[in-house]
């Protein structure tokens, strides 16, 4: 019950703290199939803290518990027949579920007229969202078409985590070059998380300043 009225009152903090989660532990349990099993029971946890964040701003809250239920569905087929299109099909969902989940939040930010914690947190959390939505995009495209992306491990070892790995490095445009996309759409899907990483920060700072700046004209002096 704690637990329950601590994600209603901030869902925004704990939205955070899910993906920031997810990240650090995804390469630890990506290993066996009962780690694996486990690791994709809690990739829903920051899926449900979504919902919950984008109900708090009213904002595409039926569209996402439809998208999340289709997810699940087929998540729950995939580990049953483990296909890989079936595989691929639930990844192409999550990166529409983390894109829908994008485009409901930022608003939140962009008609922001004071800063506040809440709008630093839900700032950072698009910006991780945006780094799971590419993720589950290379991810369908490596079940849907093998070999498009060459990974530094061996193929079918801890795959998942390398492509997380690389969404996280190229939307920070690191690029260390140790995976490498092959294919020319691939190739030009990177470049374009890329701009989409760079884009994201200037816009937000940019919002995130002016809003500061109408606080602190309108508040007290």
């Amino acid at each position: 019950m704690a637990m329950l009225k601590t994600a209603q009152s901030r869902p925004d903090l704990l939205l955070l703290l899910s993906l920031v989660l997810i990240i650090l532990i995804y390469p630890v349990l990506d290993h066996g199939d009962v780690r694996r099993a486990v690791l994709g029971i809690l990739m829903f946890l920051p899926i449900i803290l979504a919902i919950l964040r984008l109900s708090a701003i009213k904002r595409w809250v039926w569209p996402a518990v439809v998208l999340m239920s289709i997810t699940v569905v087929t998540s729950v087929a995939a580990n049953v027949y483990p296909h890989p299109y079936l595989i691929g099909a639930k990844w192409a969902l999550l990166a529409a579920f983390f894109g829908l989940t994008v485009f409901g939040l930022f608003p939140y930010i962009r008609n922001a007229r004071s800063v506040t914690d809440s709008h630093l947190y839900t700032a950072i959390s698009i910006y991780l969202l945006l780094g799971m939505q590419w993720f589950a995009v290379y991810a369908a495209i490596d079940r849907f078409f093998p070999g498009s992306i060459l990974l530094a491990q061996a193929a079918g070892t801890d795959q998942s985590s390398e492509l997380l790995y690389f969404s996280l490095v190229t939307i920070s445009t690191i690029g260390y070059g140790d995976i490498v996309p092959l294919s020319g759409e691939v190739r030009m899907l990177a470049a374009l998380e890329g701009v989409t990483g760079v884009l994201y920060v200037a816009i937000t700072v940019a919002l995130l300043v002016s809003s500061y700046k109408q606080q602190d004209a309108t508040g007290p002096h």
